[in-house]
């Protein structure tokens, strides 16, 4: 418009509806706002708004334009480490940078670091030998080892009901495990039964709890359950804004999606990534079961409920650092070391508390002064302890918010169990 027939300011103030000032700033400083418009790349961007650290921005946004002219693969993970690395040389107090500020720094800068696009051959099982040469070392420079997944399917069985009967089909839950190279993300637990209703899930607000129940083909994963899956994971990680990589074995309930921040890669038959993490929680939920005593929690077997917050207490008690070793064994870095599992169950790994002297008796310690006439509220018995704890894990069941609740629970019912086995 400024290029074409003459039109005075105000004309053109009226037309847009601002001040004829406004105008006169605008034409004054046209070579300007078109040079850095034309740099932003942003059509729609209508305002100019700078960061509140200026010098860190300018620092942030020259090794962009760097790694982007050098074809360097980036990613969220990489920028915000970056930042952190320019934030701490500026002497900043505060060096780590938060989510929002990085998205908003990405946003005025049209900055969209993608990873690279699903290639031809990543729907197919390449052989041991192309993995270890070409495919192996191309995503280990494409992905840092926190962006880098690993999924596999495990089974666990459920406790008879009663100690004469065999187990059977629907005894069977599959675990679907997924968990990054660095250990730092370990994905809700998706369990399949065979079960489709289950009377003890009734009531329990399924959408907050630290795990999620299908219902399969003889407790198998199956290719809708396992699409459904992998679109709810694609989702998260949009959400996060991040762009993944997920490695899995090529299996018939495996299908291959293109999805936007997921991409997909079958791993060599012989690679048993996610093996040694799912013996690990195997160990931890056997561990869990024997720990459960009928006698003392008045609840006879376990129901499938109980079975559920236990594998989800299991995967929590693997340690990230056995996902790291259990990555270095499959070769994703040097050094591998065989990754320690938990203790066969029998023995357990919890280490009991000492006392440094002898209990006091229930009558000592009573300051003297004290109303004898006050009633003493007598220590519950272990019954009870685990009947309350029932009781506020049904509260939690039906009225919790969050999975995260959770947690703290399954702390509270482990410290219960520590002093009780003290």
């Amino acid at each position: 418009m400024l290029e074409g027939p003459k039109v005075s300011q105000s004309e053109l103030a009226k037309r847009f509806g601002v001040s004829q000032p406004q105008i006169c700033r605008i034409i004054k400083n046209k070579e300007r706002i078109l040079s850095e418009w034309h740099r932003n790349g942003d059509p729609e961007r209508k305002r100019k708004r700078e960061g509140k650290d200026v010098a860190l921005e300018a620092a942030l946004l020259r090794w962009v334009e760097g790694a982007r002219a050098a074809d360097l693969p980036g990613g969220g993970s990489l920028l915000h480490l970056k930042a952190k690395h320019l934030a701490e040389a500026l002497g900043r107090p505060d060096p780590e940078p938060s989510g929002s500020w990085l998205a908003r720094f990405g946003t005025r800068h049209s900055i969209a670091f993608k990873k690279p696009p699903a290639e031809k051959g990543d729907a197919e099982q390449p052989t041991a030998e192309h993995w270890a040469g070409a495919v192996l070392p191309g995503l280990l420079r494409s992905y840092a080892p926190s962006e880098i997944y690993v999924c596999g399917e495990t089974g666990v069985l459920l406790p008879t009901s009663s100690p004469g009967k065999a187990e059977s089909a629907g005894d069977r839950l599959t675990l679907l495990l997924c968990a990054n190279a660095d250990g730092s993300e370990k994905a809700p637990l998706r369990v399949v039964g065979e079960r489709p209703r289950p009377r003890c899930l009734q009531g329990v607000n399924l959408g907050q709890m630290p795990w999620s129940y299908r219902a399969g083909n003889v407790a198998g994963m199956t290719a809708p359950l396992f699409a459904e899956w992998l679109r709810e994971f694609n989702e998260g990680m949009r959400r996060q804004g991040k762009s993944v990589l997920l490695l899995l074995a090529k299996h018939e309930a495996h299908p291959y999606l293109q999805l936007s921040n997921v991409r997909m890669v079958f791993v060599p038959p012989a690679t048993a990534l996610d093996r040694g993490i799912a013996n690990d929680l195997k160990g931890h939920y056997q561990r869990r079961l024997l720990r459960w005593l009928p006698t003392e929690r008045g609840a006879g077997q376990p129901t499938l409920l109980d079975a559920l917050h236990m594998l989800a207490q299991a995967w929590g008690d693997v340690r990230p650092g056995l996902i790291t070793s259990c990555f270095r064994a499959a070769g994703f870095s040097a050094g591998a070391e065989a990754p320690a599992l938990t203790p066969a169950p029998g023995s357990l790994s919890q280490e009991q508390p000492e006392h440094d002297g002898e209990l006091a008796d229930g009558n000592e310690g009573t300051a003297e002064g004290e109303d004898a006439g006050e009633p003493v509220q007598p220590c519950p018995s272990e019954q009870e302890v685990w009947g309350s704890l029932a009781t506020l894990r049904r509260y939690l069941e039906c009225r919790a918010t969050s999975p995260d609740l959770f947690q703290a629970f399954y702390e509270l019912e482990d410290a219960v169990h520590m002093v009780s086995a003290g």
